[in-house]
């Protein structure tokens, strides 16, 4: 899967499209999911061209790695997630769930979540 620079994400991050901006800064931003799965459930995405995480890990700079984590840990401060608990969800290609072909983790909290994947039957 090659970056495709007309993603939702993409055109966010250049003004295309407007988005409530919970958080800012160099490296990452941060607005509240479309369609939430939690009261809480906002989107942090890095600035920079990258598909998922592996992209992201092997291809962008020291700099936005921590700058990353750093804006993911801020946001859960900005939005209380820590306050009862919280879950950080990365889908990576079509068989892990991604819709968009842009890096993204869901910050989900604000109510007791279910388990993360039904038992093997």
């Amino acid at each position: 899967m090659t970056y495709d620079p007309e993603n939702v994400f993409a055109k966010i991050l250049r003004g295309e499209i407007p988005a409530k901006k919970l958080y800012e800064d160099d490296v990452a931003l941060a607005f509240p999911d479309l369609h939430p799965q939690a009261p809480t459930h906002v989107l942090v995405i890095p600035k920079g061209p990258y598909k998922n995480h592996d992209d992201f890990s092997a291809h962008a700079t020291d700099a936005e790695i921590a700058g990353f984590t750093r804006a993911i840990g801020k946001v859960i401060d900005i939005t209380g997630a820590a306050d009862q608990g919280y879950r950080l969800i990365a889908n990576c290609g079509a068989h892990g769930g991604q819709e968009v072909p842009h890096y993204h983790v869901h910050i989900l909290a604000g109510r007791k979540l279910g388990r993360m994947l039904p038992s093997a039957s």
